[in-house]
């Protein structure tokens, strides 16, 4: 029997988390969970307004790439970040432009990202047993997954706590809204203020750590990696206990280097006369 789109999407990130041993979860810092969990490279980058995501893949060297804009739109951010995996999950590349309708491939990753994002077995085990639920409720599943009133409508309507003329509803809400109803507006403003910082790959600065532990790379090289000034990297290095190695020079005379034989007759012109 041919899964459909929707039901593949969620196949696959079931196993997804089953097999990184997520359980149903809420997840946190997605940046750090897909490099962890995979070995990629993510970086949030600066783009242009109607620019949310991409994911780049190089077969030769099997290196792979995804960067998302930085935005002060956090739960779309991360719907992005969890939709580019599910590119890389299905190995899904639709290169062609998207005008009137939206490919099978997105379609498929957008599933991915809501079933990775907001699982409905954990809608049910943080909700409980109970016939329905409130707006207040809706606040609170999106403020624990971290996901837009969209998402977090349809997963309770899959769940079973809310028909499909609530979930409609429910959809139009925005995060903002919902946050300053429900008293955690604080909190989306520290999301906001994450999500709008730019991120290089965490592999990528630890590697130019290490070489400024070395002596072989400058401050100003992971600064410019994080997008943050010299003086903030030093301060933090200094904090970390990081230190460039001082290496000795050495003093060497003439007769300390090997006597070298070079032969000059290939620069002689050969029509000159002796």
């Amino acid at each position: 029997m041919t899964l459909s789109v929707e039901q593949q999407a969620k196949q696959a990130a079931d196993e997804f988390r089953r097999n990184h041993r997520l359980g149903v979860q809420p997840l946190g810092d997605l940046v750090a969970f897909i490099e962890q969990t995979t070995g990629y490279d993510v970086a949030i980058l600066d783009a242009e307004p109607d620019e949310h995501g991409l994911a780049m893949c190089d077969p030769v060297r099997g290196a792979v790439f995804v960067g998302v804009a930085r935005s002060r739109n956090p739960m779309r951010q991360r719907s992005t970040l969890a939709h580019e995996l599910g590119h890389l999950v299905f190995e899904g590349w639709n290169d062609e432009a998207e005008f009137e309708k939206r490919s099978p491939d997105e379609i498929r990753a957008d599933a991915f990202a809501r079933h990775l994002l907001i699982p409905i077995e954990g809608v049910k085990e943080f909700l409980g047993d109970r016939e329905s639920a409130s707006e207040a409720d809706l606040a609170a599943v999106v403020q624990r997954y971290l996901v837009s009133p969209a998402i977090a409508a349809i997963a309770m309507r899959d769940a079973g706590y809310i028909n499909q003329s609530t979930a409609q509803d429910w959809m139009r809400y925005r995060t903002p809204q919902i946050a300053t109803r429900y008293g955690w507006s604080d909190h989306y403003a520290a999301l906001q203020d994450d999500s709008d910082r730019l991120r290089a790959p965490q592999s990528l600065v630890a590697r130019a750590v290490e070489g400024y532990a070395e002596g072989i790379v400058s401050a100003q090289v992971i600064a410019t990696l994080r997008g943050v000034s010299v003086d903030a990297v030093l301060e933090d290095l200094e904090e970390a206990g990081v230190v460039p190695v001082q290496h000795e020079a050495t003093d060497l005379s003439l007769e300390d280097f090997p006597d070298v034989d070079v032969d000059l007759s290939d620069l002689e012109d050969e029509g000159a006369s002796p």
